[in-house]
């Protein structure tokens, strides 16, 4: 029998992993459990190269070896895995990762994904290597918004290979700009990566999403200008897009105006409706479309100016106070001085400073004047007496310039300078007749708006001659390509930015943006199939939907307009409740005339399988990760690191090698689970941030997809694939982008601000 090439590096890296166990064991001086966990952990490897499932054999693994470090007693054995299990599915950001996979799954099966090449490559077509360039921005695109390899490189390979080949194209370049895009989706969040890394690592998912952003548009923009390089430099890689292919057709009636009338869209619309006084409303439409670029910067820039030029709050406004001696508020009294000095805050009865004791020989005495026990203030004569100098009622203490007004009208004063809470002082010694004055000036003040400043000009400016240029440009053909990207190209990119938006600015948890986003897949989808299942009238559906849609779009704006001070009301409890009734009986009606059936239910049953399994690897590796330090396997390597006196470039460098090698016989599941657990630890000893390993890794494990043998992209693409296109020469086109991937991974190291500038700023890191 004959054995592939694959097979036999299989089988040869795991003999070496058994003579490596092997030597090990065998030059110990001395066993001990700690070599247990090592073989534990070699044995692993080999079973799942093998064909094991990972989460069986971690668990499996686990136990046994569990079952031998506490002596063969089986009860602690069972409790080590009822403990790890319970502690597993009591983390709450793992039920992220079903909604954030039910809205991959719907997305994919909104059929977004062939309008959205067919746009991006026409509205591409003059860049060198289009169709390549359009294919590594559809599966950035289509693998953010799903997050799931397999779909994305699948989906692709039927959609883009077919036409890369048909172009000329060469096999290598093509199948290689699909698998390479294709794997983004596990980088560039929301990715389910993270959240396991997050969750295994004890790192801030949050944290993670918003430095893994700036790292993954990082490696997208590598890839697509090693394209355009390539393409420009070997043509005959990656011929041109002929004129017939980069043709776009146009409606009779836009034909004929941009024919008689003008070229450009704006212009031709604006004097179109004269020409052809039959097709002014069709114009008008078409005008609307041509202008939301206009109307939607009026509206951000009327945001940004509101914006930038908001008054500062009432309560936000610093009187000038005196100088404070302790921070807080809290001033430690002295002599006169300096309590003239400092008045605010709460003040201690004199003293020479700190805390002290009343004035007494020594020890702990009564107030001066006191006999023993407990006695009234000086001057009483017993029972419960005003403080001298007052007639009755309550007023403040003596000593003070106001005393003889706190005598005269009684009632309760604020002291004037003595201990107590006291207002911060203003200019001059103000009286409380005109302390409302003063505040009332304040809140006139704080209520003027402040002058925008000059970014905000500069940006204005700037988008106002890229708004004049686009219009400049847009022709009629481009008017179509537009139109094309509204309705694949911005809905994908609006639901990316909602979920992504809500997590880095902190208004929604994981857990609550991956609800949001599975909410807007199934409303994706459901648009989608009404237009895509439809061919009746389709306004009638569409306004229903607006209907029962508009209870709750008007609560959110009042909420918006209430948190902007705009509003002084809160939203009413029977708008909410309204709303949502009435987008509760939307998705039972969108799921019937959308003809969702059978995309809900295989969607949930595919997440159903995905979260069982990532489930499973959680339990499996908190098992495994157990049994390894309880024995010792853990210590025996960090006391192997620690031995080789590695500075902290030499351990990154060591531990990314080692992931690298990692990724080729096993996937990234594995790798974080496995191994994640035993790096971690070492971190603190050469002071890496684990938020800024994660990142390193996160960009590493791309390798994992487009490694050999193992290299689970490669073998998407070959299953789709025409049958002259081989396994060997997808490979081949891989390995061009697993180098730009090392490349990404030095960048980051030496400029590390790319991936930890963004939570630095979000989050004070």
């Amino acid at each position: 029998m004959r054995l592939r090439k694959e097979l036999w590096f299989g089988f040869s890296l795991m003999a070496l992993i058994i003579a490596g166990t092997a030597v090990m064991l065998l030059s110990a001086d001395k066993l001990g459990t700690g070599h247990l966990g090592l073989m534990m952990l070699a044995l692993v490897v080999v079973a799942i190269m093998l064909g094991f499932p990972t989460a069986f054999t971690l668990m499996g693994m686990g136990m046994i070896f569990t079952w031998l470090a506490y002596e063969r007693d089986t009860t602690k054995t069972l409790t080590l895995m009822v403990q790890s299990a319970f502690k597993v599915m009591g983390n709450d950001v793992l039920i992220s990762i079903p909604l954030f996979v039910f809205m991959g799954y719907l997305v994919e099966r909104a059929n977004l994904i062939d309008k959205l090449f067919k746009s991006l490559h026409l509205a591409l077509a003059r860049v060198p290597g289009s169709l390549a360039v359009a294919t590594l921005f559809t599966c950035a695109v289509f693998a953010t918004a799903t997050g799931i390899v397999g779909a994305v490189v699948t989906l692709m390979g039927l959609l883009a290979l077919p036409q890369m080949l048909k172009g000329g194209y060469d096999i290598k370049v093509s199948a290689g700009a699909i698998t390479a895009g294709g794997c983004l989706g596990i980088l560039i969040p929301p990715s389910v990566m993270l959240i396991v890394y997050g969750a295994t690592a004890g790192v801030s998912v949050v944290q993670l999403y918003a430095g893994a952003f700036f790292p993954g548009i990082m490696l997208a923009g590598l890839y697509v200008i090693y394209v355009i390089v390539l393409a420009k430099i070997k043509p005959s890689l990656m011929p041109p897009l002929s004129a017939e292919q980069r043709f776009v057709p146009l409606p009779p009636a836009l034909d004929r105006i941009s024919q008689s009338v003008s070229r450009l869209a704006l212009p031709g619309l604006l004097r179109g409706g004269a020409e052809a006084p039959a097709e002014r409303p069709y114009l008008r439409k078409q005008l609307l479309v041509a202008l939301l670029p206009l109307l939607l910067f009026a509206f951000f820039s009327l945001i940004s100016w509101h914006l930038n030029t908001r008054p500062v709050p009432a309560q936000e406004s610093t009187p000038p106070a005196a100088e404070v001696t302790e921070p807080g508020g809290v001033s430690e009294p002295g002599n006169t001085a300096e309590k003239s000095a400092s008045p605010t805050g709460l003040a201690e009865p004199p003293s020479s400073g700190g805390l002290a004791e009343p004035p007494s020989s020594g020890g702990l005495a009564e107030p001066p004047g006191a006999k023993g026990g407990l006695s009234e203030p000086p001057g009483a004569s017993g029972g419960l007496q005003e403080p001298p100098g007052t007639s009755g009622g309550l007023s403040e203490p003596p000593g003070a310039a106001r005393a003889a007004t706190a005598a005269t009208t009684g009632g309760v004063q604020e002291p004037p300078g003595a201990g107590g809470v006291q207002e911060p002082p203003s200019a001059g010694s103000a009286t409380p007749t005109n302390a409302p004055a003063t505040a009332q000036a304040d809140t006139t003040v704080a209520q003027e708006r402040s002058p925008a400043t000059r970014g905000f000009w500069i940006g204005l400016g700037v988008g106002a001659l890229a708004l004049v240029g686009f219009y400049a440009l847009l022709t009629f053909q481009r008017l179509e390509i537009f139109k094309m990207l509204l309705t694949s190209f911005f809905p994908l990119l609006v639901l990316i930015l909602s979920v992504l938006g809500s997590i880095v600015m902190g208004l929604a948890t994981p857990t609550e943006a991956a609800a949001v986003g599975a909410f807007g897949g199934f409303l994706l989808a459901a648009v989608y199939g009404v237009i895509a299942k439809r061919t009746g009238a389709r306004a009638p559906i569409f306004l229903t939907w607006l209907l029962l849609w508009s209870p709750a779009l008007g609560a959110i704006v009042w909420f918006v307009l209430q948190a902007e001070g705009i509003v002084a009301a809160e939203v009413p409890n029977l708008l909410g409740a309204v709303g949502a009734i009435g987008v509760a009986i939307w998705c039972v009606l969108a799921y019937r005339q959308a003809r969702l059936e059978s995309e809900v239910k295989e969607s949930v049953l595919l997440t159903a399988k995905t979260s069982a399994m990532v489930c499973w690897l959680f339990v499996g590796s908190a098992i495994f990760s157990a049994a390894f330090a309880l024995l010792g396997g853990q210590e025996l390597v960090e006391k192997w690191v620690m031995s080789m006196n590695l500075s902290k470039t030499e351990f990154l460098i060591l531990s990314q090698l080692i992931i690298f090698i990692l990724g080729w016989p096993l996937e990234w599941t594995e790798i974080i689970v496995i191994f994640m657990p035993i790096f971690i630890p070492l971190l603190d000893n050469f002071g890496v941030d684990p938020l800024f390993f994660g990142l390193l890794v996160a960009l590493n494990l791309q390798t994992a997809f487009l490694s050999p043998p193992v290299a689970m992209a490669a073998f998407y693409l070959k299953g789709v694939s025409p049958p002259h296109v081989t396994l060997n020469q997808i490979f081949a086109g891989m390995l061009p982008f697993m180098g730009i991937q090392i490349i990404a991974i030095v960048m980051l190291y030496v400029f590390p601000q790319i991936g930890l500038w963004l939570p630095q700023v979000l989050y004070g890191r």
